[in-house]
């Protein structure tokens, strides 16, 4: 991997987070299989996750999810330092558990019969089932009941779950719904949900906590009416570890866990995540852009980067909101994460002082130039690069960048190429693949903010000398 800068450091910083988490792979290194187990918490708890939307993914450089979170919290206010290793799946994670590479499985795993007779649940406690997706127009066009799906046209992955679910539902009910089923190598249920949002199909199936994450990027959706029964998943244990389990368990049951984790639902579940709508109004009167002009034209002479490219970031991040947190924490015009800032000099508070957090934002550009200077020579197409980083963190587009590479795409080149192979990164087939190092993404987004700001970038540079 070639990294040059303070951004870059900052990777590593970030992935240790601030409670100096070890992410390892899923090996058999420090095997402990010994049956006479304590009952104290641990200096250091190993805990594997699995990488996903939910559970534990990298945002802007920086370890996220809700599981993470809650972990991360249990294990500061307990003392202990995590070991935290990522499985490739929740089998590989209760194997991880029976050999004693783990103590916690920190992962929504299913509480089946089968997973019941080896596992101890523990910990946060989920009821997810299987919901139809469907456009919230009127009221008197949204479907509220099974019955109502006969005579629909319904579109799910070929051989997954939901069709399995569907034809069970159809026979139930004599026949009727119209079932489709889509192929595709890097075809997911977010992808479906975007079709829904977009009109390009009409309804689909999704499990609950994908669809409710979903719709915090796509509000015109509803996603009230259930197809399945709940199913209950939790954290698990050995049997051996019930000690643990129970350690969890109360731990979960205080006040403030109990707060924590509602913000944390509110956080994952809820608040708006979809990029800033495109531009509509500005119209560059007088070779103006900004209110913050000056402060972006300093900018680009302290970074070398063309200041309306910077000024068109700042628009689709805040609309110039000098204010403005996202979801994830990130503040201020140019959205930038508390770690990063911090990487970079600025202190908590001063992220919102328009200056200092565009001139900022301007030298974590110049140091993404550097970074991918020798990935992508030229220096224009370089810029797309540079602005999906921002927007995703380094990680994932070097990730991107070498499945690019390994699948037959031009590495150097952003559209149709590894932007393609960014949006790859959802699909576990490929952000499992051993060239990625940064697991789950969720690449549309970013795609899109390259698009929105390089469409901004070109009409501010016909209107406005530089």
């Amino acid at each position: 991997m070639h990294t040059v800068g303070k951004y870059s450091k900052h990777i590593a910083i970030a992935a240790l987070a601030t409670m100096a988490l070890s992410i390892q792979s899923c090996g058999n290194h420090g095997v402990d299989t010994d049956a006479d187990e304590t009952t104290q918490w641990p200096d250091t708890l190993r805990v594997a996750t699995l990488y996903s939307p939910t559970s534990y993914f990298i945002y802007r450089d920086e370890p996220m999810g809700y599981d993470y979170s809650l972990l991360k919290q249990m294990a500061e206010e307990k003392g202990v330092v995590i070991d935290l290793k990522v499985a490739s799946s929740v089998q590989k994670g209760i194997e991880m558990l029976d050999s004693g590479v783990v103590d916690l499985l920190a992962y929504e795993v299913p509480m089946t019969a089968e997973f019941r007779r080896r596992v101890v649940a523990c910990g946060p406690e989920y009821l997810t089932h299987q919901v139809l997706v469907q456009p919230s127009s009127s009221d008197s066009t949204l479907i509220h009941q099974e019955t109502e799906l006969v005579g629909k046209d319904i579109y799910v992955p070929t051989g997954s779950k939901y069709q399995f679910r569907l034809e069970n539902l159809n026979e139930e009910l004599g026949g009727g719904i119209r079932i489709h089923t889509l192929e595709g190598d890097t075809l997911m249920a977010e992808d479906l949900i975007a079709m829904v949002s977009d009109g390009r199909i009409p309804l689909t199936v999704v499990d609950s906590d994908i669809a409710k994450i979903n719709k915090t990027y796509y509000r015109d959706l509803d996603i009230s009416l259930p197809l399945s029964f709940e199913q209950k998943s939790s954290w698990a244990v050995v049997p051996r570890r019930q000690w643990l389990a129970d350690s969890i368990d109360s731990w979960f049951d205080q006040e403030q866990p109990r707060e924590r984790r509602s913000f944390l639902l509110k956080k994952y579940f809820e608040l708006s995540k979809g990029n800033s709508p495109e531009v509509k109004h500005l119209t560059f009167k007088n070779g103006h852009f900004s209110p913050f002009d000056a402060y972006f034209r300093e900018a680009a002479r302290e970074s070398g980067i063309d200041w309306r490219l910077l000024a068109a970031q700042g628009y689709h991040e805040s609309q110039f909101d000098t204010s403005r947190v996202s979801w994830a924490g990130a503040r201020g015009i140019m959205q930038i994460m508390p770690g990063t800032a911090r990487a970079f000099g600025l202190q908590d508070s001063e992220i919102e002082d328009p200056e200092k957090n565009i001139m900022t934002a301007a030298l974590i550009m110049r140091d993404l130039n550097r970074s991918f200077a020798k990935k992508v020579p030229d220096a224009q197409e370089r810029l797309k690069f540079m602005v999906a980083a921002y927007n995703s963190g380094i990680a994932h587009i070097l990730d991107a960048i070498a499945l690019a590479e390994k699948y037959g795409r031009n590495p150097q080149v952003w559209s149709d190429n590894v932007e393609t192979a960014l949006l790859m990164k959802s699909n576990p087939d490929y952000y499992s693949d051993p060239v990625c190092r940064a697991g789950y993404f969720r690449g549309r987004e970013t795609v899109a903010y390259v698009n929105q700001v390089f469409d901004l970038f070109d009409e501010a540079r016909k209107a406005i000398k530089r």
